[in-house]
């Protein structure tokens, strides 16, 4: 039955599929569906509009409008169909218990070729491209004397296990800063971030980051902490696979106060 109320409205033309607002609805009611966010049932939102203040899209507004009713039982029982699907997972993967929030906490195998034996000690190795410590964001001071002139690489903990090449592709020459915005505390991140942008003279940023909607917060910290900085630094944003290969760089997901390369 039809009634008119409040209920949530997704533009599909702002919405990037970063998956912000999945964790943010208690009811489950938003999803990424073929890269985009989409409501899964009417009858899932309550239109109170908790998922409104983690869109960095704005693409999504509560409007009024008539719809199916608000069916808590249906919550309940759309929830409980969620967590068995989860304990499947879990169960099948013998993992640790997943989230299930984001789409990068699923367990999977990544079947490889055979390109080499095991490591031996004395076999030749590529040459490390590190060129600062310590490198978690965390501990970095914000007036580092590498920073200076720098050309500074913010990189999600993943993407170094992910993409082979980490070293020769992104590291040569750069001043690297790792963190995660899952695990973290994201606020501290852009904080810290905003000061590291405002206090040096950095020349240009890239920030890796893995495809996981998750993921994708780093970016949002890095963009946010320029703007705090008011400082026009380039900045270059390149998307890693979970099955390690280059998915994009720049785009759309750049900000327009930066130049992009």
């Amino acid at each position: 039955m039809l009634t008119r109320r409040k209920i949530i409205r997704i533009d599909e033309e702002k919405c990037n599929g970063c998956g912000l607002c999945v964790p943010s609805c208690a009811e489950g009611a938003i999803q990424i569906i073929d890269g985009k966010a989409r409501l899964v049932s009417e009858t899932f939102c309550d239109g109170l509009g908790a998922c409104l203040g983690e869109c960095p899209q704005g693409a999504l507004t509560v409007e009024e409008r008539e719809s199916e009713a608000f069916d808590a039982a249906a919550v309940e029982d759309h929830l409980a169909r969620v967590a068995a699907a989860c304990q499947e997972i879990e169960a099948s993967a013998q993992e640790t218990p997943l989230a299930c929030g984001c789409p990068g906490s699923t367990s999977q195998v990544i079947e490889r070729a055979a390109e080499s034996g095991p490591y031996e000690e004395n076999f030749p190795a590529a040459t490390s491209q590190l060129g600062n410590w310590p490198v978690q964001l965390r501990l970095v001071p914000v007036r580092a004397p590498y920073f200076d002139g720098a050309r500074v690489l913010i990189s999600a903990d993943c993407v170094p296990f992910a993409f082979a090449d980490f070293h020769r592709r992104f590291l040569g020459g750069r001043t690297l800063l790792v963190g995660c915005p899952k695990l973290d505390d994201a606020q501290a991140y852009r904080d810290k971030l905003a000061q590291i942008f405002l206090q040096n003279d950095i020349r240009e940023i890239e920030v890796a980051h893995m495809e996981v909607p998750c993921c994708f917060g780093l970016v949002h910290l890095v963009q946010g902490a320029l703007e705090d900085s008011g400082k026009p630094i380039p900045l270059t944003v390149t998307r890693v696979g979970t099955r390690g290969d280059l998915v994009k760089t720049s785009g759309p997901e750049a900000p327009t106060h930066g130049a992009v390369r």
